[in-house]
């Protein structure tokens, strides 16, 4: 699944290209999505500027004057930058084709993406109980150790809660809670203020390198001009079950959390 910094990739990729171009026309060749396509989607946009390409959390934002798409990647869906004439592939859904020519073109096989319509984007019942972005000035450890009093659950699962901090997906929390040296099943409401701080800097830079990258290869991932991301070959625990430890040498332990793989070092993290 595509996380927040394969989303943020796609939307630097097409902001350039979008932003401040009038729509001319928006093609829905199948509007049976996650949720179905507003059937009046061409009806709101044509004509409009896009104001600005925006993100919240793994959701991306065609602001025009008048209200917002709400556009979700799901699982395997992807936005290029084309031009119109370029002949359309199997799970081409939506196409939104702009007065310079060009065409922002979604794709999605599984078809659990989305495209919605807002008429305000902060208030929208996706977006409204969101917690903070993980790169901005509202994450930090003192909020995390706030939250996480008398909490039981797993710090794994805490810290991938979108309430808690939007964007930090499994390869991440992976990634994050080796760095900070803190077992994945340790008890989130068990974690000092000190160990929380670290968290948050590791979570931080590792998304940061992440966008800086282009994001982690997964499966049906590219980014807005059809490359792939290329974090996956900076990964320092995840997919590496029974390799050794970048840092100790003792075999990497895997193991299933909510379903999820969940790479770590007995002896680094505790």
């Amino acid at each position: 699944m595509p996380e927040l910094p394969e989303v943020e990739t796609t939307r630097r990729g097409i902001a350039p290209h979008c932003e401040g171009q009038s729509i001319a026309r928006i093609k829905v060749h199948n509007g049976s999505l996650r949720w179905p396509v507003p059937t009046d989607l061409a009806e709101r946009m044509e004509g409009h500027v896009i104001r600005a390409v925006d993100r919240r959390a793994k959701y991306l934002f065609l602001h025009l004057d008048h209200g917002s798409a709400i556009i979700h990647l799901g699982m395997s869906g992807s936005l290029r930058i084309i031009t119109e004439s370029t002949p359309a592939e199997k799970h081409d859904h939506i196409e939104l084709v702009l007065d310079s020519g060009a065409t922002l073109r979604f794709n999605d096989p599984r078809r659990f993406g989305c495209w919605l319509w807002t008429d305000s984007a902060a208030s929208h019942p996706l977006i409204t109980n969101l917690g903070p972005e993980p790169l901005s000035p509202e994450f930090d450890g003192r909020l995390l150790f706030h939250l996480s009093r008398n909490r039981n659950t797993p710090v794994k699962s805490f810290i991938m809660d979108s309430h808690v901090v939007v964007g930090v997906g499994n390869i991440y929390a992976n990634e994050a809670l080796f760095r900070a040296g803190i077992h994945p099943k340790r008890k989130a409401g068990r974690i000092s203020f000190d160990r929380y701080q670290r968290l948050v800097e590791a979570i931080r830079e590792i998304l940061s390198a992440a966008i800086l990258m282009g994001g982690t290869t997964l499966r049906d991932f590219v980014n807005s001009d059809g490359k792939p991301g290329y974090f996956a070959q900076s990964l320092l625990v995840y997919g590496r079950a029974g390799e050794p430890c970048p840092d100790c040498t003792a075999p990497l332990k895997e193991i299933r959390m909510s379903g999820r793989s969940t790479v770590y070092c007995t002896r680094c993290q505790r």
